[in-house]
């Protein structure tokens, strides 16, 4: 193990974790963001919408994250969408991510009781309203472990993005070690990043459902 090696690539190492740790908190909120309302569209929109929503995600999650990268990136300029690298990694992460937080958030819309739902329409809730203040808040409480999970599920897709040269922390991993040939020094930096994220966002997740639950348990 070559510490010096570390030591002379550690800030662009750390640039390109930055790196990495932006494109996972954008990806996420911008496809969880997405895939609720997808949820939601599925639920109150029309039939032919529910039907062009379903393709929508059976297309996206039975086709590799690799494959809709390349199609967007070296595909998007024959249709006129040009994208640099990091532009087309986020977006990319947005399409990918979408389906999947829409049937998390479909579940947890269906772990809502319905005499709720009833209870509210029968005193006079504006449709709105509910979905804000009962549907959203409980199907969050029952829907909140997967979110998690799939959350760090997307940390790891984040190593793709250096395929279309995203700087993230893989390529800087792959480029450090082309250039010195150590590569246990590079697999080993690259790993003990990720495990470090992936570990932080498993300890805010428990702690936040630890406190959702504990405010269930007063109200």
């Amino acid at each position: 193990m070559e510490l010096s090696v570390l030591q002379q690539y550690g800030p662009m190492l750390l640039r390109g974790f930055g790196i990495t740790v932006f494109c996972w908190l954008a990806g996420t909120v911008l496809s969880m963001a997405l895939g609720l309302m997808i949820a939601l569209a599925q639920r109150y929109g029309p039939r032919w919408l529910n039907w062009l929503l379903r393709a929508y995600i059976e297309v996206i999650r039975g086709t590799p994250f690799l494959v809709q990268l390349f199609v967007l990136y070296y595909g998007g300029p024959l249709v006129g969408l040009r994208l640099d690298a990091l532009p087309a990694g986020l977006l990319g992460l947005t399409v990918y991510g979408s389906p999947y937080f829409a049937e998390i958030f479909r579940s947890g819309f269906g772990a809502v009781p319905h005499g709720q739902i009833e209870a509210a329409r029968a005193v006079g809730i504006p449709e709105p309203s509910i979905v804000r203040r009962i549907l959203l808040p409980l199907a969050l409480v029952s829907a909140l472990p997967a979110l998690v999970n799939f959350s760090i599920i997307l940390t790891k897709e984040t190593v793709i993005l250096s395929i279309i040269t995203v700087p993230e922390l893989m390529y800087q991993t792959q480029r450090m070690s082309t250039e010195t040939f150590r590569y246990l020094e590079a697999n080993f930096v690259l790993a003990l990043f990720f495990w470090g994220l992936v570990e932080t966002i498993s300890r805010l997740g428990r702690r936040l459902e630890a406190r959702v639950t504990r405010h269930i348990e007063r109200g």
